[in-house]
């Protein structure tokens, strides 16, 4: 009884080898289209997340009591807003006392200028008097001893008058500057009490109270400028090449219902990601009210549209990554090796490889061998 089911076994598996064989005898059943030429659009898509087109985040310059808190988080800004206000009392008491100081040198320059020309007509006097007495010693008229009388006066005039230069320069030039360079210093430090937004846009941190100090170490704010968002993603780089700055992008936001915005390239990365071989792309969106960073979205640019012969998708088979179709001719089906295009999903453009009245098998294709027998 055993034997006879291993006969059984072995006569089906024989019928069914047999019927195999017919079929492979008879060709392999396909349905073949004649390429047609046409245009495929191509496109770089790419997705990514929507940032602030520009984040600030700001630190006092000087440390004291926050008198004011003017914005909060979500708050909208202008440039140059105050958004905090630095008690700055003693600082304004500071600068009282430098500018009188600054006053002081400034009286204390004049004196001196004043003992300059003192000291001028002193070296004048004694100078004449000097030469005087010199022309009146030659003349045998007075003595030596009154020409060297005369001589260390004129000597005295002239140190008096260096002395009362130098005091002048001392006072008026290196005092007075610095001086004026601490009052100055201290005017700085009250413009620092005062801290405006450096740019428009909306209150995304706030970490500082009224009645707290700030500390130059810790930040206090950080605005966001969302009136335009950037998209941030990266490309491959086989589209990169495609791409540049100022080109105009479709960008299409998750859970917007499929509403379409239009960006701008507004940066390339040149040097590759991370991740491999992938370039980072920044896009920018103008913001009509609705969008919100940390949106995702999907961006596509339009590349140009080339004409050739196009196929069917489901035409093309894949072997170690090179492309090919088979053509049938006279009930065979030949294997070509070709170059591919564009594809949009359904079509995809060949480039080179086939002719434009060839017949290209569309069906059963995996099944197919070079040379093999089909029928159509």
């Amino acid at each position: 009884m055993a034997k006879r089911s291993i006969i059984y076994v072995v006569l089906a598996s024989l019928l069914g080898l047999a019927s195999c064989a017919s079929k492979q005898a008879d060709g392999v059943s396909v349905k073949t289209v004649t390429p047609r030429v046409g245009r495929i659009a191509d496109k770089v898509e790419m997705s990514g997340v929507l940032v602030p087109n520009r984040t600030v985040t700001i630190f006092p310059k000087l440390s004291g009591l926050a008198t004011k808190v003017t914005a909060d988080v979500g708050d909208r800004v202008g440039e140059g807003q105050l958004l905090v206000q630095i008690d700055a009392k003693e600082l304004y008491a500071q600068l009282q006392v430098s500018e009188a100081s600054v006053q002081s040198v400034r009286d204390q320059a004049a004196q001196a200028k004043v003992g300059i020309e003192s000291a001028r007509l002193n070296l004048d006097m004694a100078q004449k008097n000097y030469d005087r007495t010199k022309a009146l010693l030659d003349s045998k008229s007075v003595t030596q001893s009154a020409a060297d009388d005369a001589q260390t006066k004129l000597d005295l005039a002239k140190a008096a008058f260096d002395n009362a230069n130098r005091q002048y320069q001392t006072v008026g030039g290196s005092g007075l500057a610095q001086a004026e360079a601490q009052a100055n210093l201290i005017r700085v430090q009250i413009s620092n009490s005062t801290i405006t937004s450096p740019i428009a846009g909306t209150v995304v941190s706030r970490t500082l109270n009224p009645g707290e100090l700030t500390s130059t170490s810790t930040a206090i704010m950080t605005i966001a400028d969302t009136a335009n968002l950037k998209l941030q993603g990266n490309v491959p780089q086989t589209d990169v090449f495609h791409l540049a700055t100022g080109d105009k992008v479709k960008i299409k936001v998750d859970g917007m219902g499929g509403r379409e915005y239009q960006g701008t390239i507004i940066q390339l990365g040149p040097i590759a990601a991370a991740t491999g071989q992938y370039f980072p792309v920044a896009i920018s969106i103008k913001n009509d009210g609705r969008l919100l960073a940390g949106m995702t979205a999907v961006a596509s640019v339009a590349l140009s549209e080339k004409q050739g012969l196009i196929v069917p998708l489901s035409a093309v088979e894949r072997d170690n990554g090179k492309a090919f179709v088979y053509a049938v001719s006279g009930g065979v089906a030949r294997k070509l090796m070709v170059s591919i295009g564009a594809s949009d999903g359904t079509e995809v453009q060949v480039l080179s490889g086939i002719s434009a009245g060839d017949a290209i098998a569309i069906s059963n294709v995996s099944s197919l061998v070079d040379g093999q027998k089909v029928v159509q």
